[in-house]
């Protein structure tokens, strides 16, 4: 498909200046659902448990937490310190509300190009369909970011751009959600995703070198840099 061989400059609704607030909860609900799905949840949790080993009093970090979905399951399955961060603070409310009853939860809200944190200031730096809404270079400083405050890594879980994931994306999302925000954003973030050679590419500008990745042949794939 021609509209793929190259990534899209659409944006997308959530990413707008201003957010309803019903569509953006009814949003990240239906993205929560979504990311049970499999390559969702599931493989950030395994690929964040390979960085943290056996280590005890671990941290890490959730750059765009979003709905706080993945904070919470993390939570359930392990003793860590956990920080969701958001750039927007209508997002941090739904996750506030949603991590309420979790416990060593700390938000923060940042900018993912700038994280207000140490160096080295936490174990573990993760993302979720993050980096497909940032432009190229906004994603290199991202990367760099989250290089720069994780002691032992990154995990990127996102979409990859191709005919197979488009086409796979857009039946889960159609089947799945009945929001205008979901499926609207969902078919475009398929098109703005990267490939898994330009995510290479933006994170070895960043700094990062790939350590491990789960299979190719899902739509979103996770990943992990040191």
């Amino acid at each position: 498909m021609d509209l793929l061989r190259t990534r899209s400059v659409d944006h997308e609704l959530l990413d707008a200046e201003r957010l309803d607030p019903g569509e953006l909860a009814l949003n990240l609900r239906e993205m929560a659902l979504l990311n049970r799905l499999p390559g969702g949840i599931g493989d950030s949790l395994r690929a964040v448990e390979r960085l943290l080993g056996d280590r005890a009093d671990a941290s890490v970090l959730d750059v765009g937490t979003g709905s706080g979905d993945f904070v919470r399951a993390l939570r359930r399955r392990r003793q860590v310190m956990a920080i969701a961060s958001d750039l927007r603070p209508e997002v941090l409310q739904v996750a506030a509300r949603n991590l309420a009853n979790t416990s060593s939860v700390r938000l923060v809200q940042a900018d993912a190009r700038a994280l207000p944190f140490e160096d080295g200031g936490v174990d573990v730096a993760h993302a979720s369909l993050l980096l497909h809404h940032l432009d190229p270079e906004d994603a290199v400083l991202a990367l760099r970011e989250m290089r720069r405050v994780a002691r032992l890594g990154v995990v990127i879980n996102d979409l990859r751009r191709g005919v197979l994931a488009f086409a796979a994306t857009s039946l889960a999302v159609l089947s799945l959600s009945r929001g205008s925000w979901t499926r609207h954003d969902g078919i475009v973030s398929a098109r703005r995703a990267y490939t898994l050679r330009e995510l290479d590419q933006l994170a070895e500008e960043a700094g990062l070198s790939l350590a491990w990745r789960t299979p190719h042949f899902w739509p979103r794939v996770t990943s992990v840099y040191r």
